[in-house]
């Protein structure tokens, strides 16, 4: 008996430690999800599913035993209960059975749970299995699908091009639908083409590209530049993304001190929180990162040669590509900043005085803080001006985080008149709770200019696992106000942006649900935009930009309520954590004191109840901005009323509050 039970425990310990239930968790994890689908895979999973089974019936062999000679245990221990012994040693053979039947009764449960496993493991495989086919079909059904568009179009191209009374004018407008080539060049023309699938409610693409011939490549490249007619002498779309910076009459600082190493101790943050109000729970800085919202704001303009760029577009379409460009640059940022930025205080600031090398002045001001909202002011000495007032909302899904930018943003060209108006996308914070926080950004944006209706579509494709498009893609299509599509946009937030004039669409064939997709054809994308490098250290000091290193160093002559000025930010920076904690907790407490104070004097003044004095507490009237009804949107924003850089001309605050 005791042989039996050693080969019994060698039989479980075996199961327990097989790498068959690794094998399967791999299998069902989706982390090889390009080849779960292989013939390979599919024998892998039925044999460790046929293991797992071996491996069950071993168990109910044991279980059989197990059953079996408990039962002659439990015999064997009646027949002593039997038996005239002492009390004593009754009590003892007792207390052995009673761990006898236990020991049953586990074992039972262990075997029926393991076959419960096994079972649920089969389900499960099944699932994945019938779900993988399916995707699988599908990709094979869509690849057959382009394949078919694709000789489609080479066999219109060839139509066309061999159509009787065509002209022969190798020069003329692409605009004008039109897309010619010399004869002995008719049968390959279609190769140095691109075609983005787009789907009528997405502005996501698939594009096909067909390889040009070896032997034609330098004869191709000389024909493309004379009929191109994008590639004009004034190439303002070439080479868009690289800006000539002038030099700076002002040294800027190039790195600021590394960010310490300071371990996140939960503990120590919950137990500061105990008794307290909500509101009243300050957070620490090591959320942070050492900049304000205004100075993230003001971020915005890393990239603002794309719009001095655009200042010379002839073409209201070719312009919207360059805006377009500039929209999406500002959250190339972004991708590795995971730290929130400080919550401006009420009346805060931040200038950006650049004319020098940048050839623009910003302002921002904190107008409101409860929700926080912001408003920001560019004019540039090249010829355009932005403002917008942006409202963060947020809210918290459990394992992610949503931030929702409201609010629109306005660009105008000052020759011209063109006027631009989007709205930001969502950004979602992931991995809230548990594991590494990584930041999507999600949604469609809409660019209308205001005076030629021209549209611009922009689609930001969220990240999925196991989806085959690339990380962080960005799709879009220019149209004028007829509707008729120009430009086709690609590329992807954190990195670069491409566009593609289009010289045809046609619809497609109707899908399996009976849609309708618009073919586009266009000549080869060119560069708009592309990310700077990051500057070298970045890593160590919170991911900043270049632009992003020089936002909160030191300026004389600054308004006092500038985020440069703010003494818990100032401290992060340096590595003093400790002590800006308890700066950030001193300036939120007088932050509320200033509310109560006009929570109070609201309430004498003007002989309120307490709900109306409170609301009126909440009204402030911002100083370099006012608001105003925006006659586009519909809405009431804040617009900069003038006068700040006047005031540090003459050196005049007086008007500015004491808020740090």
């Amino acid at each position: 008996m005791k042989g039996r039970g050693c080969w019994e425990t060698a039989s479980v310990r075996s199961f327990c430690s097989s790498g068959c239930l690794n094998k399967f968790k791999k299998d069902d994890s989706g982390d090889d999800d390009d080849e779960a689908t292989s013939p390979s895979d599919k024998s892998e999973l039925h044999h460790t599913i046929k293991n797992l089974s071996l491996k069950l019936d071993d168990l109910s062999t044991c279980n059989d035993l197990i059953a079996k000679h408990g039962a002659a245990l439990q015999r064997s221990l009646n027949e002593l209960d039997s038996l005239k012994i002492p009390s004593e040693s009754s009590e003892k053979v007792k207390v052995v059975n009673e761990r006898a039947t236990l020991f049953r009764i586990t074992s039972n449960a262990m075997i029926n749970a393991c076959r419960d496993f096994l079972e649920l493991a089969e389900s499960h495989s099944r699932k994945w299995q019938r779900a993988l086919q399916y995707e699988r079909e599908r990709r094979i059904h869509l690849e057959e699908t382009i394949e078919q568009l694709a000789k489609q179009h080479n066999s219109l191209e060839r139509a066309f091009r061999s159509a009787p009374g065509r002209s022969n004018n190798p020069t003329k407008s692409f605009s004008e639908g039109s897309f010619l080539t010399p004869k002995e060049e008719d049968s390959e023309e279609d190769e140095d083409t691109e075609y983005f699938d787009a789907m009528e409610d997405s502005t996501s693409f698939i594009t096909v590209i067909t390889e040009p011939n070896e032997d034609r490549k330098a004869e191709g490249e000389t024909e493309a530049v004379s009929v191109d007619e994008w590639t004009t002498t004034d190439n303002v779309l070439d080479s868009a993304s690289f800006g000539s910076k002038a030099p700076p009459t002002v040294k800027r600082r190039s790195r600021i001190p590394n960010k310490p190493n300071y371990s996140l101790n939960l503990w120590s943050i919950m137990k500061n929180c105990i008794g307290r109000e909500l509101s009243k729970i300050p957070m620490p800085v090591n959320f942070n990162e050492p900049l304000s919202m205004l100075q993230r704001l003001t971020e915005d303009l890393e990239y603002h040669h794309l719009l001095d760029k655009a200042v010379n577009c002839t073409n209201s379409v070719e312009q919207m590509c360059l805006v377009a460009a500039f929209s999406m640059s500002s959250y190339s940022t972004t991708v590795h900043r995971i730290a929130k930025p400080f919550n401006p205080m009420l009346g805060e600031t931040f200038e950006l005085d650049r004319l020098d090398d940048m050839g623009l002045r910003s302002l921002c001001e904190q107008v409101s803080h409860h929700p926080p909202s912001a408003a920001h002011y560019v004019s540039s000495k090249n010829g355009w001006s932005l403002w917008q007032e942006i409202t963060i909302s947020s809210k918290f899904r459990g394992k992610y985080l949503s931030i929702m930018p409201l609010g629109a943003i306005h660009l105008e060209f000052q020759a011209s008149g063109n006027h631009y108006v989007w709205r930001k996308s969502t950004s979602t914070v992931h991995n809230i709770i548990v594991g590494k926080l990584w930041i999507d950004q999600t949604g469609d944006i809409e660019i209308v200019n205001h005076k030629t209706k021209d549209r611009c579509q922009m689609k930001f494709l969220p990240y999925s696992y196991f989806s085959k498009e690339t990380a962080r893609k960005v799709t879009g299509v220019v149209s004028d106000s007829q509707g008729k599509a120009h430009y086709v946009l690609s590329g992807s937030w954190d990195e670069q942006m491409e566009c593609a004039k289009v010289v045809h669409s046609s619809p497609s064939s109707p899908n399996l649900d009976g849609k309708q997709k618009t073919v586009y054809q266009t000549l080869p994308a060119k560069l708009l935009w592309k990310k700077y490098p990051l500057p070298e250290n970045a890593e160590n000091m919170y991911y900043f930009s270049e632009l992003a290193l020089t936002l909160n160093e030191h300026e004389e002559g600054v308004a006092p309520t500038d985020s440069r000025l703010r003494p818990d930010q100032r401290l992060m920076e340096k590595g003093q954590w400790d002590e800006a904690n308890v700066e950030k907790q001193r300036l939120e407490e007088k932050q509320r004191l200033s509310r109560r104070r006009r929570l109070e004097a609201n309430a004498r003044g003007n002989s309120l109840n307490a709900d109306e004095a409170e609301k009126e507490a909440e009204v402030y009237s911002p100083l370099w901005f006012e608001k105003r009804l925006d006659p586009l949107t519909g809405e009431t924003a804040c617009v900069y009323k003038g006068g700040y850089w006047e005031a540090k001309e003459r050196q005049d605050w007086h008007m500015c509050p004491n808020i740090f």
